[in-house]
């Protein structure tokens, strides 16, 4: 019974773990979005995110607008793919304006 209990716990713990690595970061600018064009880019680092291989400008994005909203995000698709490009490390996160 201990040794169930104990598993379910390990698993728990776990999976608590993983779960909570997934955030997001959300930033307005000026009033915040008004409409709802998107623009989504991939951002991507090396060395466990220590140097950045692309940039994934936020004010390009924005095309010149004063009020939106930025999210970046580890996404559940960049999590399967940091999953197989972490071994050489490789990662990636997702960097959404909304205008």
């Amino acid at each position: 019974m201990k040794r169930k209990l104990v598993a379910v716990w390990l698993l728990i713990s776990f999976l608590g773990l993983l779960l909570s690595a997934c955030s997001a970061h959300m930033h307005k600018v000026g009033s915040g979005a008004a409409g709802t064009d998107v623009v989504t880019k991939t951002q991507w680092y090396i060395l466990w995110g220590l140097v950045p291989l692309n940039n994934a400008d936020t004010a390009t994005m924005s095309a010149g607008a004063t009020d939106y909203d930025i999210k970046t995000e580890i996404t559940v698709l960049d999590f399967v793919m940091n999953v197989f490009t972490g071994f050489v490390t490789v990662y990636s996160r997702t960097v959404t304006v909304k205008k």
